[in-house]
C-alpha cells in the first residue's frame, strides 16, 4: 500500500520559512526550537530538511589538527593526562577523539608507579635536605680559614696513618706508600710531601683498577691531576673482575686509584711513625 504524502499547510510552511531564516541568521538548532517552540526534533527536521548546516557549525582546521595529533599520541601509548598537557585541551575532547582506540598496556608495574609516587612525594623534602646539606657544608668549609705549616704537617701525618702503608712486625716494610681513590686527598698528601722536602723526582705513580674500567682515561686523568705525563706512570695494576662480585665502583666518574710511592723512604717512614706516636701521647696527655 502507497503512503500518501500531505503537503504542507499555509501555517507550516510559514514555521518553515522562519526556522531556515532563523538558521540562516545563525541561530542553533537549539535556540530555534525554544524561539519556534517546538519541541520535537522530527518536526524541526522537516522543517530544516535541505538546508545546509552554517559555517560556524564546523569545525576549525585547528581542531582537526589537534584531534589527529592526539590520536597518534595516544597510539604511541601517552595516557589522557598526558596528552592533556602536552596539547592544552579538556578531558572530554581527548576522550572523544581516542576513545575508539586501544587502550595502551601499562608502562609501570604497580610496584613501579609505587615507587614513583613515593619518589614524587618526598622529592621536596630531599630537595629540603639537600639544600640544608649543602649550607652545612659550605659554612664549615668557610670557618677552617687559612691553613699554616703547622696544620698541613699534623693533618698529613694523620692522613698518612689512616690511609698509608705501614710497618709490621710480621713484614717489615718502612717505607712511604699511599693509595687511594679520591683525588682531593691525593692533592692534600703531595702538598704534605712537598712540605716536608721531599723531592718529586723521587715519587712514582701507578694506577690500581678495575680490568673492565677504562684504563687509559683513568690514566690520563691521574697524570693530569699530579702533573706528569701519561708515559711517565708505572705499568697499572689491573683487578681481575669476579662475577660473583657486585660492584659499585662503576660508571664515568670511576677512575680507580692512585698509588703514591716515595723512592729510598725508610727514614721518612720511621719519622712518620714516630710524628704518630708524639701526636697519640700529646693526646692521652690531654685527656688523662
Amino acid at each position: 500500500m502507497d503512503t500518501i504524502t500531505c503537503p504542507p499547510t499555509d501555517a507550516e510552511a510559514g514555521l518553515r520559512e522562519r526556522a531556515i531564516a532563523l538558521r540562516r541568521g545563525g541561530m542553533s538548532r537549539r535556540q530555534i526550537r525554544d524561539e519556534l517552540r517546538i519541541w520535537n526534533n522530527d518536526r524541526l527536521n522537516r522543517l530544516l530538511a535541505g538546508e545546509p548546516p552554517p559555517e560556524w557549525t564546523g569545525r576549525p582546521r585547528a581542531k582537526d589538527e589537534l584531534r589527529a595529533r592526539a590520536r597518534e599520541l595516544r597510539l604511541e601509548g601517552r595516557t589522557y593526562d598526558e596528552i592533556e598537557e602536552q596539547l592544552g585541551v579538556s578531558r572530554s575532547s581527548v576522550s572523544l577523539w581516542v576513545r575508539d582506540l586501544p587502550k595502551p598496556p601499562p608502562r609501570f608495574t604497580r610496584a613501579e608507579l609505587a615507587k614513583r609516587a613515593s619518589e614524587e612525594r618526598w622529592e621536596p623534602l630531599r630537595r629540603l635536605r639537600e639544600a640544608e646539606r649543602q649550607a652545612t657544608k659550605a659554612a664549615a668549609a668557610g670557618a677552617i680559614g687559612e691553613l699554616g705549616d703547622r696544620d698541613l704537617f699534623v693533618m698529613g701525618v694523620a692522613l698518612y696513618w689512616a690511609e698509608g702503608t705501614k710497618d709490621k712486625k710480621h713484614a717489615r716494610r718502612e717505607s712511604v706508600a699511599l693509595i687511594n681513590s679520591d683525588p682531593d686527598l691525593i692533592v692534600v698528601y703531595l702538598a704534605w710531601l712537598r712540605l716536608l722536602g721531599v723531592d718529586r723526582s723521587r715519587l712514582r705513580f701507578r694506577v690500581h683498577i678495575h680490568e673492565s674500567a677504562e684504563v687509559d682515561e683513568a690514566q690520563r686523568f691521574w697524570a693530569e691531576l699530579v702533573g706528569v705525563d701519561v708515559a711517565e706512570l708505572q705499568r697499572p695494576t689491573l683487578k681481575r673482575h669476579s662475577p660473583k662480585t657486585t660492584r659499585k665502583n662503576v660508571g664515568e666518574d670511576y677512575r680507580g686509584c692512585l698509588v703514591v710511592s716515595v723512592l729510598r723512604s725508610a727514614d721518612l717512614y720511621r719519622r712518620i711513625d714516630g710524628w704518630w706516636t708524639g701526636l697519640v701521647v700529646e693526646t692521652r696527655r690531654r685527656n688523662p
